[in-house]
């Protein structure tokens, strides 16, 4: 089962996490401005809508092209949670 949950299909690695990608670096930017300067207005949603944008962007990504099932599913958890997050606001 692990072999099968963690197994890369085209370089056959076991890949777990990876480097973080363009849409990963802006939530975790748009994280880091929010947390550190705590932006109020409309510079504070433009922050917060460049957190969340980025967010399901990377997860998105990681559900329909993720290169193993622990991907696609931590993909699908993401996507799933950050919607509940919003409705639930």
């Amino acid at each position: 089962m692990i072999d099968w949950l963690f197994r890369d299909r085209t370089t056959g690695k076991i890949v777990i996490g990876q480097f973080p990608n363009t849409a990963l670096w802006i939530f975790l930017a748009a994280t880091a401005i929010r947390l550190l300067f705590h932006p109020k207005g409309t510079y504070g949603t433009a922050v917060l809508v460049a957190a969340t944008g980025g967010l399901l962007w990377w997860a998105g990504d990681e559900l329909l092209r993720g290169v193993n099932p622990w991907r696609r599913m931590l993909g699908g958890v993401v996507v799933g949670a950050t919607v509940a997050g919003l409705l639930w606001r």
